[in-house]
């Protein structure tokens, strides 16, 4: 299976003051700890890791700093994620500047263009660098879902190489998978073993902040032919998802890694609040009864 970004990427939260200041030293210390458990690569300044609320000179200084920190072997994605399809470029003509291995490209939100109008899109990031790029597709937030239409006309482009898909449509990646050749990536933790059966090739999780060993060894059962293991590591994952997805992704991400000991504060920029007292107590008891360690 053509793995072009790796096998276990982690969407990584931001660390940050608690003024709101990034922490670059912290963004260093969770990008190792996230590595040393089992992530193969890294998205930097997607919607987890609030990239709405940072600003362009920022995340550079992320980039930089999680690129010396992890070595030129680990993947690197950033983000070009904008209904402006000029801020896009301008952040995917940063992430080749500054050390990032490949894009992860966001359907425009909000915006609602033609299908014809994504594809051009699309067309203008690819412009503008020459990393390879991969489709984001998550008609959930955007509400715009990709059609079959557009996604081949990206397809046909040698530097489009993947898709991170939280359609939740399961069967529709099967068909897409094999009518494009994209290499298939879970966007959506609790689905990652179904898409895995269909040909996916690994995830951008979430929730592998706490459990990316885990996350791990489920993929590595699943092509060993291991169904039974994989199956097992799945449903015991359950709750660990259900927990981190009980509210804010980035925020329960923050509070995670807080937990685990990696960060040492769990600040967000508005409008994404930190986890109050009580909901970091419901969700680190969670994890606990999950059976995740520190």
């Amino acid at each position: 299976m053509r793995k072009p970004f790796g096998t276990v990427l982690t969407a990584m939260v931001t660390p940050m003051h608690e003024g709101g200041a990034i922490d670059l030293a912290s963004s260093q210390a969770l990008a190792t700890y996230l590595v040393s458990r089992g992530c193969d690569g890294l998205v930097l300044s997607g919607t987890t890791g609030e990239a709405p609320t940072t600003h362009a000179p920022e995340k550079v200084d992320l980039l930089r700093a999680v690129r010396e920190a992890v070595g030129p072997d680990v993947v690197i994605l950033t983000g070009a994620g904008s209904n402006d399809t000029a801020h896009a470029v301008r952040m995917a003509e940063q992430g080749e500047e500054n050390g990032a291995d490949g894009i992860l490209a966001l359907t425009p939100y909000y915006s609602k263009p033609s299908q014809a109008g994504v594809v051009a899109h699309f067309r203008a990031i690819l412009g503008a660098t020459g990393l390879p790029v991969m489709i984001y597709d998550i008609p959930g937030r955007t509400a715009l879902a990709m059609s079959d239409w557009a996604l081949d006309e990206l397809a046909a482009h040698s530097r489009i190489v993947a898709v991170k898909d939280a359609t939740g449509d399961v069967a529709q990646a099967a068909e897409r998978i094999g009518r494009t050749g994209l290499a298939w990536y879970s966007g959506d933790d609790p689905l990652t073993l179904d898409f895995l059966r269909v040909g996916a090739v690994g995830v951008v999780s979430v929730s592998s902040h706490i459990a990316s060993r885990e996350i791990a060894a489920m993929i590595a059962a699943h092509e060993k032919g291991d169904d039974a293991e994989a199956t097992r590591i799945h449903e015991a994952l359950l709750p660990v998802h259900a927990a981190v997805f009980n509210g804010p992704g980035a925020t329960n991400a923050k509070s995670a890694t807080h937990w685990a000991g990696v960060i040492p504060s769990r600040a967000m920029r508005l409008p994404l609040l930190p986890a109050s007292d009580a909901e970091y107590a419901a969700l680190t008891a969670a994890l606990e009864a999950a059976g995740m360690t520190r």
